[in-house]
């Protein structure tokens, strides 16, 4: 039990302290969560709303894929985006492999069927009476979609936050894309795996406080910003 109170205790340490190990995991997890979630918000927010306003031909085996794919293994994805961007793959020519921007690609992969999913699924549930009142009221389709995506604001952020929550806590994708380099690609996850290996229980708990602080906070920040919707 010594061992695991000396752990928190010299978690807080290396947290007050600044410690630059520490810190580098923590701004590399944060750096490459927001890449690939500013990615897949971009994407995935047009598709999803056409997904979710538009009757087509395939749209409920196309919706069926989508949502498979919420639940896509991280060493699947992981192994794939590997094939493509390492020194063999179509993509090796640009050096992606064991970059923080090779680690934000495979997290797009898993961030964006969520917010393509509760995209659709928000438009889709919306009242379509909107849909002629705006068409009586002369509005285009760059107008109408953006009044549904304003409409769906609160769902849309909903989807980002769990985005950013799936892509943030992961491990399989930023081991295998960014190797765990110290002070390069180190995440937090990844630390916290190779320290807890090595019996390095301190920086291991330390990070795991503040993985668990950011997410906690980003919760509370979301149901604010909810309600306030």
């Amino acid at each position: 039990m010594d061992y695991f109170l000396n752990g928190i205790k010299n978690a807080f340490i290396l947290i007050a302290t600044l410690d630059a190990e520490t810190y580098s995991a923590i701004f590399t997890s944060l750096r490459a969560s927001t890449l690939s979630l500013l990615a897949s918000l971009t994407i995935g927010l047009p598709l999803g709303f056409i997904l979710g306003f538009y009757n087509f031909k395939g749209r409920k085996i196309i919706q069926n894929i989508v949502n498979s794919l919420l639940s896509l293994p991280t060493v699947v994805v992981g192994l794939f985006v590997y094939m493509f961007i390492s020194s063999r793959g179509p993509l090796g020519d640009f050096d992606l492999l064991f970059t923080i921007k090779g680690i934000a690609i495979g997290q797009f992969f898993l961030a964006v069927p969520i917010v393509i999913a509760l995209t659709a699924s928000a438009v889709g549930s919306m009242d379509r009476r909107l849909a002629e009142e705006l068409s009586s009221m002369g509005a285009g389709r760059l107008q109408m979609s953006l009044t549904y995506m304003y409409e769906a604001k609160p769902a849309i952020f909903a989807a980002a936050v769990t985005a950013f929550g799936r892509v943030f806590a992961e491990v399989g994708v930023s081991m295998m894309l960014g190797g765990n380099i110290k002070w390069a690609t180190r995440t937090m996850t990844t630390a916290i795996a190779l320290e807890t290996g090595k019996g390095e229980f301190a920086m291991g708990i330390a990070l795991g406080i503040v993985l668990m602080s950011i997410a906690i906070i980003i919760n509370f920040f979301s149901m604010y910003l909810t309600e306030r919707m």
